[in-house]
């Protein structure tokens, strides 16, 4: 099964283009509020204060682009951002014999993607994937891909 995010990519862009403009526009609003017109008062740091928590919104919400493939005998994931600097992108393969389990979190508007896979040296490995960005269904069929492989991992074993 192969899943992929990478078709909104434009609209994440948009979205991030679309915050910064109105961080800019606040700071530059804030500006002329305190130093010409000095209208608002102490709501006048709410201009500064709303953009900038609109960004750190969308930092914490994590990379954008979610890509998943299970065809084949190894599974593979990639994580990536929009925005080339902000995070490091993520690419991990792996047989598919080496998954362990999975889970999925889910804290308000930030949703992680936790997997255990065996490993040689340590017994077992923890990978973190950010899936914030993925819509219900498609997250329901990543559940679904991976506790089949989880399960026939299972079988094999016993």
């Amino acid at each position: 099964m192969r899943l992929s995010n990478r078709n909104k990519a434009s609209v994440y862009s948009f979205v991030n283009t679309l915050i910064i403009m109105f961080l800019i526009g606040g700071v530059g609003a804030y500006l002329l509020e305190e130093y010409r017109f000095n209208i608002l008062g102490w709501e006048s740091s709410l201009l500064i204060i709303i953009p900038v928590f609109l960004v750190v919104f969308s930092y914490l919400n994590g990379r954008q682009i979610f890509e998943y493939d299970s065809d084949g005998e190894a599974l593979h994931f990639r994580n990536r951002d929009i925005i080339p600097f902000l995070h490091k992108p993520l690419s991990d393969e792996f047989p598919k014999y080496k998954l362990l389990n999975f889970e999925v979190i889910d804290i308000f508007f930030v949703k992680r993607l936790y997997i255990t896979i065996s490993s040689k040296n340590s017994g077992s490995t923890m990978l973190k994937y950010e899936v914030s960005y993925l819509s219900r269904k498609e997250i329901n069929d990543l559940k679904f891909s991976l506790n089949k492989v989880v399960k026939a991992n299972k079988q094999k074993k016993s």
